[in-house]
């Protein structure tokens, strides 16, 4: 990114994000600050502003702070802000990753701002896994609930719902929605991970279906189950290996 850097505060707290703001302002005069108020409005900021740095709460509203690092993986360096939580302090610490604890005092930023002059240049962390580990596996919410995809020189958006099925191509997994599709990044294992097993299921080794745009399971020509879909033309195999699930339906 050309010019003077630019960063993104995420905080739902109005005072706490002008104090944020206003401390920025005098340590990095040169930085040009924007800001955002949820996950949501985050996720947007970042597609749209492509932002050279974070500074993340990770107690804002849909999506939290995590699911917003997951999401955003590499495209921006991470400063994540938090009340203190000696679990999440020791991950950041063992993870090399920026953190400010509430209230941020200029002392604590200043060295923080030292330490991104010096990493600007430099691609940022995927902090994917971590924000993962993070958030855990209790919550409903933790099911991914966004994918970006780069088109081109822009990052593209897509709600998870909105897939119909995913599949390995090579070190890629192509992300296929009714109208469009994408290459991601991202191994279909790693996916599976983090994807609501209740409403994605694996139907061969290389592919996975959105169980809500499966419009009927019937044999194809050669006496095999197949899938056809309610957005899309292909008809998608079931192997041996996931016949179960199906045969149940």
């Amino acid at each position: 990114m050309s010019g003077n850097p630019c960063a993104l505060v995420v905080e739902d707290e109005t005072a706490l994000a002008d104090e944020l703001c206003d401390l920025l302002h005098a340590l990095w005069p040169e930085l040009r600050v924007t800001r955002a108020a949820d996950g949501a409005g985050a996720l947007r900021a970042v597609l749209q502003g492509r932002p050279d740095i974070v500074f993340l709460d990770i107690q804002i509203p849909d999506p939290n702070g995590l699911e917003v690092a997951r999401i955003i993986r590499d495209t921006c360096h991470i400063v994540f802000v938090t009340a203190y939580d000696a679990h999440a302090i020791e991950a950041f610490e063992r993870g090399a990753v920026d953190y400010l604890l509430k209230p941020v005092v200029a002392a604590r930023l200043e060295q923080t701002v030292l330490r991104l002059k010096r990493r600007i240049g430099m691609p940022p962390p995927d902090l994917s896994a971590l924000a993962g580990q993070l958030q855990g596996g209790a919550a409903p919410s933790s099911s991914l609930r966004w994918l970006t995809a780069t088109v081109g020189q822009s990052l593209r958006l897509i709600m998870v719902d909105e897939v119909v099925f995913f599949q390995a191509d090579q070190k890629f997994t192509r992300v296929v929605l009714p109208n469009a599709e994408f290459l991601i990044r991202r191994s279909l294992k790693e996916l599976l991970a983090e994807l609501d097993p209740g409403q994605f299921w694996q139907t061969y080794r290389n592919t996975v279906v959105n169980a809500l745009e499966i419009a009927s399971i019937e044999p194809n020509l050669a006496g095999q189950l197949a899938i056809r879909l309610k957005s899309r033309r292909e008809q998608l195999p079931v192997s041996e290996t996931f016949l179960r699930k199906f045969r149940q339906l």
